[in-house]
């Protein structure tokens, strides 16, 4: 849980609508997926200059999964 809290607080942090912030955990055997959704007008944002943004959320995620143990995947889903 600690990896989808963790995104759920950066993607509402970025993004004009807040509220329509969505993260979804689908586990798996030894891979997690983690999809987030946002408002449309919000993708933009989260996916960053060049994918950027999207790519250091990807880079944290793998930190934090990595120290416990799993391996995580972020998708943003439009």
């Amino acid at each position: 849980m600690p990896m989808k809290e963790l995104i759920h607080a950066i993607a509402v942090e970025l993004v004009d609508h807040p509220e329509q912030v969505e993260v979804t955990e689908i586990p798996g055997e030894q891979n997690t997926v983690i999809e987030l959704r946002v408002a449309e007008d919000d993708v933009g944002k989260v996916i960053g200059k060049e994918g950027r943004t999207a790519q250091s959320m990807r880079t944290i995620l793998t930190a934090v999964s990595t120290k416990l143990g799993r391996r995580a995947h972020l998708d943003i889903v439009d």
